[in-house]
């Protein structure tokens, strides 16, 4: 099963001056994950779509910022 967002853990030098990071995250656009469009992809309404940004649900990938992942666990 594919994700959106993807985790990796990068190299923490012993010698840096600045707090680590120590897991880094990316978005990965779910149009990566399909090969092609078949005839009966599930579709939203014209008004959902223009609120979307895509006629086909499959290819809806929300953006949240950073900022807004951290209010939500405050």
């Amino acid at each position: 099963m594919s994700t959106p967002e993807k985790f990796y853990y990068p190299y923490i030098s012993p010698f840096d001056p600045c707090k680590p990071i120590r897991v880094k995250s990316y978005s990965t656009p779910p149009n990566l994950y399909i090969g092609f469009q078949p005839p009966d992809f599930p579709q939203f309404s014209p008004k959902e779509a223009l609120r979307a940004g895509t006629l086909w649900k499959p290819f809806y990938d929300p953006y949240y910022s950073p900022y807004e992942k951290a209010k939500e666990g405050q």
